[in-house]
């Protein structure tokens, strides 16, 4: 991958990252009337959104042929039962890290959400025992996250399989688990109130860039690999803190954050720094 389409990918990374996660805070914490719309079901419809995403990209790399998209599912998921069950793993990872995300979110401030430090919350906000939940739920979406990239890159890297055809694997298998995620926690509420209940604007705005996400990690990951994701959500971290400290004024950075943050950006500088080679010396 180039240098260019490098910076590329990190930016739109980056710009997909801040977006989700000053809109998915903003949601989860808005007070309207009626019932707040269920995290379980968001995760969901990114699911399929996503899988209707990536089936219209490989139709249109079968030159917009319905035969052509037919056999191609047909040869690369039906008929690949081993290839496609490989998917279930991260993708059952993913779909607790984006539980998970709800849940930081609704009990965080955005940027401790993307970086756990020591920031001071005011305590009328946030109660001690919401903050110990969010954290926890950070943490484990942290440790969740890395493995299940590095599992998926491996994926994708090792096989010639597109992309596209890996994020409907993924997909699929994210609905299931996603729907049992619905029954099992939210089963009562779905009856009461609908699977749609409390999506306003903002809700369909979060799941669209959460179905985003995934497709722009994926091939993120498949052309570069899982360290530049990295960096993108830590650049983010930055851009999040700025936005939460001069317009949401719900977090107040410290000397470790900044800290932080020099490090986070030199990090970045290097991993993207290319050398010239020096030239011959040249001979008296």
């Amino acid at each position: 991958m180039s240098t260019n389409l490098k910076y590329v990918s990190l930016g739109i990374l980056v710009f997909q990252t801040t977006s989700l996660v000053l809109t998915m805070r903003y949601s989860r914490t808005l007070k309207e009337e009626g019932p707040r719309y269920l995290s379980s079901t968001a995760v969901v419809v990114a699911e399929l959104l996503k899988i209707m995403a990536c089936i219209l990209l490989v139709y249109k790399d079968s030159k917009c042929s319905l035969r052509a998209l037919n056999r191609v599912l047909h040869d690369e998921i039906l008929n690949k039962p081993m290839e496609t069950l490989k998917l279930a793993i991260p993708s059952g990872i993913y779909t607790l890290q984006n539980n998970l995300l709800y849940v930081a979110l609704s009990n965080l401030d955005a940027a401790t959400y993307q970086w756990p430090s020591d920031s001071q919350l005011d305590s009328k906000e946030l109660s001690a025992g919401s903050q110990f939940v969010g954290l926890m739920a950070v943490l484990t979406a942290c440790f969740s996250s890395g493995f299940a990239g590095v599992y998926f890159e491996k994926i994708l890297k090792e096989t010639k399989q597109s992309v596209w055809i890996r994020n409907i694997q993924l997909g699929f298998f994210g609905s299931i688990f996603g729907l049992m995620g619905v029954y099992i926690y939210d089963g009562e509420l779905v009856s009461k109130n609908g699977f749609f209940q409390g999506y306003n604007q903002l809700t369909w705005i979060v799941v669209v860039l959460q179905a985003l996400g995934g497709l722009v990690i994926a091939a993120v990951i498949k052309y570069a690999d899982n360290i530049l994701k990295g960096f993108a959500t830590s650049l983010s971290i930055i851009l999040s803190t700025l936005i939460s400290y001069f317009w949401l004024q719900d977090f107040v950075p410290t000397s470790v954050f900044f800290l932080g943050a020099i490090l986070v950006i030199t990090a970045t500088f290097l991993y993207g720094y290319d050398p010239k080679p020096a030239g011959n010396p040249t001979k008296a």
